[in-house]
């Protein structure tokens, strides 16, 4: 209750989890194997039938529904969390992450041994439903994406970053990142991503710099609450 002190709790799986939110007056979290688990409480927790064994690795809550993404080009949607239908989402590479933002679902992912060249994919939708495959200009895989300050960013492999502020158009900028980003939030008016043990923040999406942080530990995300 204040990101301090953490108790363990009991998930009732031995599979790896990638990502939680929470909507609907419940917590939903995603991984490995298609494991989905739900809990009111955080402390307690289900395990749901999701119908699929892909890796799932990113879920959001947004305009009454949940949607998940993984492995395959893997889309599941549920209105309560327990229950999940699967979409058609028009591709067969790995989807990273799902946000909601300026009334429109984004995902995002790619594939390191996709040989075609159609890394970098992004897609959106207005329901969670029907999806459609936006032009993202760059060949690498993207991990994570975001949207604040009317601007979406998006970041993946070989130090990409990309922002749109209208899912059609995306403009290359540069991170001065060497390597991986993985995962980008936005809070308190600032972008934030991480490459291993540095982080990279920025106002707008554009401009990045690399604060000092201090850890020896890889770093893989952030959240921003007031």
């Amino acid at each position: 209750d204040n990101g301090t002190s953490w108790t363990s709790r009991t998930s009732g799986t031995s599979n790896s989890l990638r990502e939680v939110t929470y909507g609907n007056s419940i917590y939903v979290a995603v991984g490995a194997s298609g494991t989905i688990l739900t809990s009111p409480d955080g402390t307690t927790w289900t395990s749901r039938t999701s119908g699929t064994s892909n890796y799932l690795s990113g879920i959001t809550y947004s305009n009454s529904i949940f949607v998940t993404v993984g492995a395959d080009g893997i889309i599941l949607t549920s209105s309560d969390g327990t229950s999940w239908d699967n979409k058609t989402s028009g591709t067969t590479l790995d989807l990273y992450d799902v946000i909601y933002g300026n009334n429109t679902f984004l995902v995002v992912g790619g594939d390191d041994d996709d040989l075609d060249g159609d890394n970098g994919i992004i897609l959106t939708s207005s329901d969670g439903s029907t999806w459609d495959n936006k032009t993202s200009g760059t060949s690498n895989q993207l991990e994570g994406i975001i949207y604040g300050s009317n601007t979406f960013v998006t970041v993946g492999e070989s130090q990409t970053v990309l922002t749109s502020d209208n899912t059609s158009t995306w403009f290359a900028r540069d991170s001065g990142a060497s390597g991986t980003l993985y995962g980008i939030n936005y809070g308190n008016s600032i972008f934030i991503t991480f490459q291993y043990k540095t982080i990279y923040t920025s106002s707008d999406g554009i401009t990045w710099t690399s604060p000092s942080n201090g850890t020896t530990n890889t770093l893989r995300n952030a959240i921003y609450a007031e």
